[in-house]
Formats: structure tokens, sequence, C-alpha cells
């Protein structure tokens, strides 16, 4: 298995307002966990941190030791059954209740997951069509109700009874997330009341059991909470007295619109402060017409309301603002040359309300790319830049975009060249994946405090340490967007490319000041998180922008023996502002079966998740140790699974390689991964293109990282213009 480095240490931890915002764990219990306790972590200064990781001290959850009452039955003939209580001895896999029936392979004839296919000897083993993710082997009333896999879908979609047996079926265990994803179909719920359990915070969804009208079960912890007055009536059915018909209760994804009690401040506009570099580099590529035509053609589409506020910094061996406060006949350009000790030559002009100001703001756009058409400035003065924006957006918050073209050259965070281009082949080591100055990763973290994130665009045409730049946007919540030996007229490609990016960029719905938790049941645990953001607490993620192109992933462990359920549950809540400032919360829970045979582990393997929580570990460990170690360990990861599952089936050649029909294409997975920019050797790759290839793989969605590891091909001779 590939171990994965985890640990952030931060170099100025957030105050975690939103910690006890958005409701803890297992809050009361902490004294009674049987894990010890780690010492608290201590920030690290003098060592460089290790770039890739975002993990957090181990500090498991603790639980209640309050002996549970005894089970209930319920009485209103309504309520599905759902979870039992936990201390009960469950029955045998023949008696278990119709309702949760069809939980185990065993007895029932071998799955079509299950079917040996001899990967030697088997031809057409690729399917025609996308591979579709595997269904939970759970009854028809709970697969309706569960979370859809394109948001939430774990590795295995049997959990393993115990951590010994996960161990033995030589799988990872873990999760996938999309959770701010575009949809068609979603419930809003505006009830005042949110309904939570007491203990855990678990938000009511559908795999909670309701002992009677007056009394829910927690899927989570188990605890008995009361159902409250309000939710007794459905505003669906307007009928009373059916709290089980409720839309929270009917659809595993919600989204809430949240009370005052969710918010720390009154809801931030939408805020938006686009750097420019326009040294010489920049203005050669010509790059500033696309951006300024982009904005003018999508300024009325910015996702946004009466206050949204908008702003530009522009920047050489100088950095340039620009007033545009309403009443001017033109824009006003400020220049402060003193990049050591930048300041904002006045601070309440250079945001401005978009509604407000929109005409000198067009004016701007418009001159904007013919401003610098004859600078000689061959400097760039990025980290000032930085540094400016930063002290602008503080008192608000909101989204910084960031264009950078060549190696920061003055100033705070500049840097210097480290690729030597004999190396771009070397089968041997690869150096400089981690970053060369800690300034953006503690850039980035302090704007992830001031609820502001930093989204990265480099369009270079030479070597520009992207291993350094995206520290910038991996702590700060933000995305990367790279664009090689980019030029307006030489690479049509890229400029076509740069075009559509920006349309999406600037259109697409945004969340802001947001925190990610996830939950899960009793016994499991979180360990590491993958994806761009910043870690508060043990499972609190600070996201402060997030998202629809956003994907995430967490490894998981089993800490305690599941013998005595039959079904966990995961959960994560986003918390965050929209772009018209309501509080919202979106809820996606999903509901798995708990196995006790490594046949039905193996059964249940979801081979695309599989290899994309690899593909996540395999970048943290080219980081922490070397790319051959995460080459390696992703091929070991394969051999160890195949063996282990060979092992288990007596009737098989063991003289040939068997897999399990539902790992069938997991050496090919793998072998496409390490042929991907990221991992592969041998051939000649720009550092800068391997680093944005790794960035890539720590914050794509599943959907989208498939496509980048096993792309689909096309018939060129039937392709049409789309």
């Amino acid at each position: 298995a590939i171990d994965s480095s985890s640990t952030t240490s931060s170099a100025s931890p957030v105050l975690n307002n939103y910690d006890a915002l958005e409701g803890g764990g297992y809050p009361e219990t902490r004294s009674v966990t049987s894990s010890p306790v780690p010492a608290p972590s201590v920030p690290q200064t003098s060592k460089a941190s290790k770039p890739f990781g975002y993990g957090y001290p181990t500090l498991q959850p603790g639980y209640q030791n309050a002996v549970p009452s005894a089970p209930v039955q319920p009485n209103n003939p309504g309520h599905h059954p759902g979870f039992q209580h936990y201390p009960q001895q469950y029955p045998g896999v023949n008696q278990l209740s119709s309702s949760l029936g069809g939980l185990s392979l065993q007895h029932s004839q071998q799955p079509e997951s299950l079917r040996p296919v001899n990967l030697t000897q088997d031809r057409n083993i690729l399917p025609v069509s996308s591979v579709p993710a595997p269904v939970p082997n759970l009854n028809s009333d709970l697969r309706k109700l569960n979370c859809s896999p394109d948001s939430f879908r774990c590795t295995l979609t049997n959990i393993p009874q115990t951590q010994a047996l996960l161990n033995k079926a030589k799988l990872p265990l873990g999760l996938l997330l999309h959770p701010f994803r575009d949809l068609t179909q979603l419930p809003v719920i505006t009830s005042s009341t949110i309904v939570r359990c007491r203990s855990c915070r678990t938000y009511i969804n559908p795999f909670v059991s309701f002992i009677d009208q007056r009394r829910w079960k927690c899927n989570l912890c188990y605890r008995v909470n009361d159902v409250p007055e309000e939710f007794m009536y459905n505003p669906l059915t307007r009928s009373y007295g059916e709290p089980h018909k409720r839309p929270e209760v009917q659809n595993s994804t919600v989204e809430f619109i949240a009370s005052s009690d969710y918010m720390l401040r009154p809801p931030q506009p939408a805020v938006y402060l686009f750097v420019l570099d326009v040294s010489h580099n920049a203005v050669e590529a010509g790059y500033l017409t696309i951006v300024c035509q982009s904005l003018l053609e999508n300024l009325d589409k910015l996702p946004g309301d009466s206050r949204t506020r908008i702003g530009f910094i522009t920047f050489d061996s100088t950095v340039q603002f620009y007033n545009l406060q309403e009443g001017l006949s033109q824009p006003q350009m400020l220049i402060v040359s003193d990049i050591d000790d930048i300041f904002l030559p006045t601070p309440d002009s250079l945001l401005v309300n978009l509604h407000e100001s929109k005409e000198l703001i067009k004016d701007l756009l418009n001159a904007l790319p013919n401003m610098f058409t004859n600078t000689r400035e061959t400097h760039s003065a990025l980290g000032p830049a930085l540094q400016a924006a930063f002290k602008l957006m503080s008192p608000t918050g909101g989204r910084i975009s960031v264009f950078q073209t060549q190696l920061p050259s003055l100033g705070a965070g500049l840097l210097h060249s480290r690729e030597d281009p004999n190396q771009r082949s070397s089968t041997k080591v690869v150096q400089h994946l981690g970053p060369a100055t800690d300034f953006y990763k503690k850039l980035a973290l302090d704007c992830s405090g001031q609820q502001t994130a930093v989204d990265l665009f480099l369009l270079s045409s030479q070597y520009s340490d992207l291993a350094s730049l995206a520290c910038m946007s991996k702590y700060s919540a933000g995305c990367i967007y790279y664009y090689p030996s980019f030029h307006r007229s030489h690479n049509p490609a890229q400029a076509e490319k740069l075009q559509k990016d920006l349309k999406r960029y600037l259109t697409r719905k945004i969340g802001f000041e947001a925190v990610m938790r996830i939950r899960c049941t009793k016994g499991l645990s979180i360990h590491t998180f993958h994806g761009n953001f910043f870690v508060r607490s043990t499972d609190l993620l600070s996201l402060a922008n997030v998202n629809p192109d956003a994907g995430f992933a967490v490894q998981m462990s089993i800490e305690e023996s599941l013998t005595d359920t039959s079904l966990v549950c995961f959960q994560t809540a986003l918390l965050y502002t929209s772009s018209k400032g309501e509080r919202r919360i979106r809820v996606h829970t999903l509901c798995l079966p708990v196995v006790s045979s490594l046949a039905d582990v193996y059964a249940g393997a979801d081979v695309q998740a599989v290899v994309c929580l690899l593909a996540n570990m395999a970048v943290d460990r080219s980081v922490s140790s070397s790319l051959s170690d995460a080459r390696d360990a992703l091929v070991n990861a394969v051999v160890d699974s195949l063996a282990a599952y060979m092992s288990t089936a007596s009737n098989l050649q063991q003289s040939t390689l068997i897999a399990p029909n539902s790992l069938k294409l997991f050496p090919l997975y793998i072998l496409a991964l390490l042929k991907q920019k990221a991992f592969r050797t041998g051939t000649s790759t720009r550092l800068d293109d391997r680093v944005y290839a790794m960035c890539q793989m720590k914050s794509q969605p599943l959907v989208h990282l498939m496509k980048m590891i096993h792309p689909n091909l096309y018939r060129i001779d039937k392709l049409i213009d789309e």
C-alpha cells in the first residue's frame, strides 16, 4: 500500500471559529476515547514543510461510554427500518430482515463482479462504453435513496468488518467527493429548523430510523434524538405526523438555507480581484487581449448580486493600481514602485461596485491590452503584487485571479530556475517537485484565514517553478490553470483553450467562506485528505472558495470492528455563502453494506475510485520520498491485491494472472497512470508539466481524473466541429 505524507504544519493556524459553528464530531466525550491522544503538533519553522501533504494530527473523536437503552421496536408502520442498536447481536445472514436483504454474497450465486477474468488469455476486456460505478449491494429501497456516485463514492462498496480484513484485501479504503458539482435537480430545504443529531451533529438523512413519530435514531453514532415539532409537518404533502416522508429523509443530497446560527458575520458579497502580469514577456505572449475580451463578454454573467465588487492590479517591476471610483471620467492608474514595502495608495477606491462603476471598468478593459505595448520591463514582482492583493481583499474575502507568464524575479517570493533540461528524461531521480520557498504557502494560509482564495493562470514559454507558485492555490482552496508555450498567434490551440477555460471560470457558480466536514459511522475514521484546502481541525476543511469543478479524496481506516452493524454511512456537509449572499449547507449521505468475507470485499471494489485514490497517494509519495518510490508503490498495489485475490480462490489456475471482474481493468489503469506526465520516466517531461499534472491529480473530481489517466479515443474520420 502507498503511504501518504499527511502532515500539514501551518505557519499560522487560522482561528477556528467555524469549527463550533458547523458543529464538531462527538463533542462531550473526548476524554473517554481509548486511542492515545497525540501531543499537540508544533508548527515547524526551520524545516521546509511537505508541499503536497494536507493531513492533520490524528486525534480520533471519542464516543460516549453511556450504556445504550434497550432496543425500542418501531411502532409506526410508515417508517423504513434502518439501523439496529449497536450493542445488539445481529441475526445471521439468512435471518436478516427483508429491508436489509441481499447484503451478503456468500449464500447466493456468484455475482458478475466476482467472475474470474484471465488477464493473459481473455481478449476484449475493455468496455465499449464508459465504466459505470458499481451499485452497492443494498435492498431496492435503500438503493433508490442512496447518494449518486457522481457526487460521493467509496473505493469499496462493500465495507470490510475489520481492519484485518481490509489489510488482507490489499485495497485502499477511501472516499472520492465532488461536493459542489453542477446538479440539474437539488431539493432545497427552507425550513427554519435544521434537524441534527444532538451528539455527533449529523444532519437527518434517509438512513436514520424512526423509533416512533417523536424519536429518531442517528445512523452514525446511534443516539436517539427527539423529532422537533416543526419537523412533524411535511410541506410537500401538507400533512402532519409523517416525519419520515419529509424531503430531508427522502433525498440523500439536499441543500439547506441556513439561519444566522450558521454565520460568524453577515454573508460577504462576491468580490473579484484580477492581478495581471504586464511585463515584456506577458505583452509578447498576447494573453491580455484574450483575458480582457473574455471579461468584457462575461462581466454581466459574473456570479453575484447588487453588492458585487471588482478590482484590478497589474505588475512588472512595479505594481500598478486602478482607481475606478464612480464619478471619475476615466480610470486612474496609481503606480507603487517601492515593492519592498508595498502599500495601497487609495484603499477605498480600488475595489468598486461592479454595477455602479461598470462603464469605467469597461473603459479599463478596452484600454489595458494596449497600455503596455512598448514596455521594456522584463522583471516580474509577483510577490509584492500578491501582498498588495491580500491587503486589498482582507476586509471582505473573495477571489484573487492571478495571471503570470514567467519566473518571479523581484521582491518577496522571487525564484531562481531550478530545472536542468538534461535531467528531464532521467529514469533515476526527479528533483524539485516541492517548493523552493514557503512564501507562497504562507501567503495562501493568510489568504485562507481572511476567506480569500487565489487562482493561478500560468501562461509561460519557459520554466516558471510551478512547484513553488502552486502553493498559493493549494492552501487557499484555489485552482490552477497552466498553458505551456502560450502565445496568442503562434499557438492558437492554447489561445482557444484559454478562451474556453475563462468563459467557464468567469460564469460558473461559486461558494464563498466555506467549510466542509466529513462524518462517518462509529468505528470508521478519516486519516488523510487530498485536494486544495487548509485543514482547520481533525475533520474540518477550510475552503475560502468552492467551485463546481473541484474534487476531493480522503483515506480511511477501520478503528473498531463493525461486527455489530450491517450498514455504514458517510456524510459530507459543505457550509458556504452563495454568490447571492445566502448561507447554505449542501449535504450528501452515502450508505454501504458491511461484509465479513474477502470475496465480498473484492466483489464490491470500485476500480476507478481505487485508481484515483492511489493516484492522489502516489503524488504525495513522489514529493515526500521519490518518483521511483511512488511508481513502485503503484505497481505493488496491483500485484498485492491480485495476489491476495488469487490466494483466496483455491479453484483458480495459479500459473496465470486472474482478476475478479470488478478489478479486471486495475492493471490497465495503473499502466496508464505510470505513463501519465505526473509519473512517467524515460520521456522528456518538463518539470512544470509534471508538477501541473500532479496538481491536477490532487484536485480533479473522478470523472475528469479518469479522462486524464485513460482518455477516450475518437475516430478522426468521423469528427464533427464540436
